[in-house]
C-alpha cells in the first residue's frame, strides 16, 4: 500500500518542522539523552503544543482536539521525534484519553480530558508487577470495595515517570476467586494520595526514569473506576493497543540510521570513508530497507485506526519490527564507530556524543515492555493468522 499525505497534511508538516527549528535551545543535544534535566524544557514545550492544538491533533473537537486526520497526527509523532524534541504526551494525551473516549464515563471525559489537553497534568501508568510483567493477568494488587471506593494494596514496578507524575491509572484485582482475566479493574487514582509511595530505580545507564510504586491501604473514590467492575481487563487492552501502535520505535531507528550515515560519510577507515566500503553500504542499505517497510506498517496503523478500526494485529506487527530493527541499528552503530563507541556522554571524543551507546542501553528493554515481541508474536498468530493457541 501506498500512503500519500494530502496538501493540508504537507502544510502541517512545513509549519511544524519551522517550529521545530525555533523552539529548541542552539546548544540541545536532543530529548532523552538527560530525562531529568530536560523536564523544565519539556514542560514548557508541552504548554506551547497545547495552546497550538498539537498536543491533542486527532482529539474530537468536543474534548479540545482539532479533529485532525490520524495521518496528521503520524507526522507531528514522527517530526517530533525524528527531531529529538520534547514535550509529547505518552501517557496522557496518546493513550489514557483515547482509553476514556471509548471506555469512560461523561463525567470522567469532563474532569480528565481538558487538563491533558491544556499540558498541565502528567499521567503514569501501574501496570507491571515484581511478578507480573509479559502474563499481565497475574496482577495481584488488591482492591477491596471500601464505602463509596477501594482500598488499594499492591505494588507496582518498572513505572516510568512515576516521581514526575500527577496522576497515575493502574489495574488492580477485585474479585480474586475470578479467573484471571476476568475479575480485574481499571483505576484512576491521584498520586498525592495517602498511602502511594514511590521508590526510584536507576537503570544500568545511571539514569532515574523508573520507579516502584506501593499502595498501603490507598482509597480510591467509585467515581474513578473506568468501566465496568471485574472488566477491567478490556479496558487495559484498549489502552495498550494505543500503546504499541505509535510511529515512535520506527522513528528513533531513522534517526539514529541516519546519524550514522553521516559520521560514515566523514570519517575515514584504512580503506578511505567508512561510507565508501563494500560491507558497510550493504548493511546501512539492508537497514534502510528495513526501516522503510516498518515506516509503512506504521502509517498502516494509523490509516486503519482512521478508519474507526482496531488494528490489534497490526499495532502488534508494528511494535515487532520498530523495536527488532532498533537494536539492529544501535548494535550496527556499536560496530561502526570501533571502540569509541563506548565512550559515554561528556567525553570530549565520544564519537556522535556518546549517543548510541545511551541508545543502545535504551532499547535493550524496548522489545520487553508494553507487551513482550514473543505476546505480540502470539498476537499476530492467533488474531492475524487465525492459528490456534499455544500452551
Amino acid at each position: 500500500m501506498r500512503f500519500e499525505f494530502s496538501d493540508a497534511e504537507e502544510k502541517f508538516r512545513a509549519e511544524l518542522l519551522e517550529w521545530i527549528r525555533g523552539a529548541l535551545p542552539a546548544d540541545y543535544a536532543g530529548a532523552g539523552e538527560d530525562p531529568d534535566a530536560d523536564w523544565d524544557l519539556n514542560l514548557k514545550l508541552r504548554r506551547e503544543l497545547a495552546r497550538r492544538g498539537w498536543l491533542t491533533l486527532a482529539w474530537p473537537r468536543e474534548y479540545g482536539g482539532r479533529a485532525a486526520s490520524h495521518m496528521t497526527q503520524v507526522i507531528f509523532n514522527e517530526e517530533m521525534g525524528f527531531h529529538r524534541v520534547p514535550g509529547r504526551d505518552a501517557f496522557g494525551a496518546r493513550m489514557l484519553a483515547p482509553t476514556l473516549m471509548v471506555h469512560g464515563s461523561e463525567a470522567q471525559r469532563k474532569q480528565f480530558l481538558p487538563p491533558v489537553a491544556r499540558g498541565e497534568v502528567q499521567w503514569c501508568q501501574g501496570y507491571s508487577e515484581p511478578d507480573s510483567g509479559s502474563d499481565l493477568a497475574s496482577l495481584q494488587t488488591r482492591a477491596v470495595g471500601d464505602g463509596d471506593g477501594f482500598k488499594v494494596n499492591g505494588t507496582k514496578i518498572w513505572t516510568s515517570l512515576g516521581h514526575r507524575a500527577d496522576w497515575i491509572f493502574f489495574l488492580a484485582r477485585t474479585d480474586p476467586e475470578a479467573p484471571k482475566h476476568k475479575g480485574i479493574s481499571f483505576f484512576l487514582s491521584d498520586m498525592k494520595t495517602p498511602g502511594i509511595t514511590v521508590r526510584p530505580i536507576v537503570n544500568m545507564a545511571g539514569e532515574h526514569h523508573f520507579n516502584q510504586i506501593t499502595f498501603e491501604d490507598v482509597w480510591v473514590p467509585r467515581a474513578q473506576l473506568v468501566g465496568e467492575i471485574n472488566k477491567g481487563w478490556y479496558v487495559a487492552t484498549t489502552l495498550l493497543d494505543f500503546e504499541r501502535s505509535g510511529i515512535d520505535y520506527i522513528t528513533a531507528a531513522r534517526r539514529v540510521l541516519r546519524d550514522l550515515a553521516e559520521h560514515a560519510r566523514m570519517t575515514k577507515g584504512p580503506g578511505g570513508p567508512l561510507a565508501d566500503q563494500a560491507d558497510v553500504r550493504a548493511r546501512f542499505a539492508s537497514l534502510a530497507a528495513q526501516a522503510e517497510a516498518s515506516r509503512i506498517l506504521a502509517y498502516e496503523v494509523a490509516w486503519l485506526q482512521g478508519q474507526g478500526a482496531v488494528p490489534t494485529r497490526e499495532a502488534s506487527m508494528s511494535k515487532v519490527l520498530g523495536t527488532r530493527l532498533m537494536n539492529e541499528v544501535t548494535d550496527f552503530g556499536l560496530e561502526l564507530l570501533g571502540a569509541a563507541a563506548r565512550l559515554d556522554r561528556g567525553t570530549d571524543s565520544a564519537p556522535l556524543r556518546g549517543r548510541i551507546l545511551r541508545a543502545r542501553f535504551d532499547c535493550i528493554a524496548w522489545p520487553i515492555f508494553a507487551g513482550t515481541n514473543e505476546i505480540q508474536k502470539n498476537i499476530i498468530a492467533t488474531r492475524g493468522l487465525g492459528l490456534p493457541r499455544s500452551y
